[in-house]
């Protein structure tokens, strides 16, 4: 395992979402500082204002228009940028809705989750915004993905539970078996499941798309695991913001851990280029690059 660091802010500013875009750069939000950046392969860094400092971007994900999407949970809209640092966003309908998750859908839009309002959120790539109440109260959706199924998958943290909501917004809730699991990140494997991590119990659930769950304790159950992304050959990447460290996990549930070289470095966002490489945001005003041994 090859580990490479990219200083891409100071401390204050928060790394925290991250995603590979359409130019095969490494895209990120700086949560505390109100600005999305930019990762060059050869190292270079840009930054971009939003001209909030105070919105929040959360969680980033590539459009289905060459552009990049991100959830803007403090001031409540919905970011775009192109990949030339051109940015807008889209206020929503609910006030105080604290969107967080986002991810492109099947259907050609954008889908988030409503951390505050307990919804489900579509947008189209014109900036139509439908929303979806959810049928568990105080449930906290989280992240959201694709699934192999064609619908969407998402957690509800406060709930203990991954939903599932189709394009035309009917929603079904499988409960994790595990109380006080706390799903935040959610990711769709090369198994043709759902994959979550339970920050509160120190466990990745693999839902089957007929809701049938397993959980997997990792050897760390305080490790606090926030995001999940898949790899090649099936293997789950994922962060262990206590831990300090980067878990991998098969499909077998086989796991293997990578500690980083800097303690309290807090990772949150992950993601998986299409090298194989794994990239996580650090808090502390990092990108990690980790490249597995063949």
């Amino acid at each position: 395992m090859t580990v490479e660091r990219f200083e891409v802010s100071d401390g204050r500013a928060g790394p925290y979402g991250v995603t590979v875009g359409p130019d095969g750069a490494v895209w990120f939000t700086l949560v505390h500082a109100g600005e999305i950046g930019r990762l060059a392969a050869d190292g270079s860094v840009r930054r971009f204002g939003l001209g909030a400092p105070g919105c929040g971007p959360s969680v980033i994900t590539a459009g289905p228009d060459g552009a990049l999407w991100f959830a803007r949970m403090r001031d409540h809209r919905i970011g775009r940028i192109d990949v030339d640092g051109g940015e807008r966003s889209f206020a929503l309908p609910t006030d105080g809705a604290g969107p967080y998750g986002i991810t492109a859908g099947p259907d050609g839009a954008l889908w988030f989750t409503e951390l505050n309002a307990g919804r489900i959120g579509r947008i189209t790539v014109d900036g139509e915004v439908t929303e979806y109440p959810l049928p568990v109260a105080g449930g906290m959706p989280s992240m959201i993905t694709a699934g192999p199924d064609g619908a969407l998958w998402f957690t509800l943290n406060q709930a203990h539970a991954v939903g599932r909501i189709t394009v035309d917004g009917a929603v079904t809730v499988h409960g994790l078996p595990t109380e006080g699991a706390a799903p935040v990140g959610i990711a769709a494997g090369g198994d043709g499941a759902l994959w979550c991590v339970e920050i509160g119990a120190g466990q990745l659930g693999r839902i089957a798309v007929d809701g049938t769950v397993t959980e997997y304790p990792l050897p760390d159950r305080a490790g606090r695991p926030h995001a999940v992304a898949a790899g090649p050959q099936g293997r789950l990447w994922f962060t262990e913001w206590a831990g300090n460290r980067i878990g991998s996990l098969t499909a077998d549930g086989s796991y293997r851990g990578y500690d980083l070289p800097v303690a309290a470095s807090e990772p949150h966002g992950i993601a998986v280029g299409p090298d194989g490489a794994v990239y996580a945001a650090l808090e502390i005003g990092e990108i990690v690059r980790l490249t597995p041994d063949a």
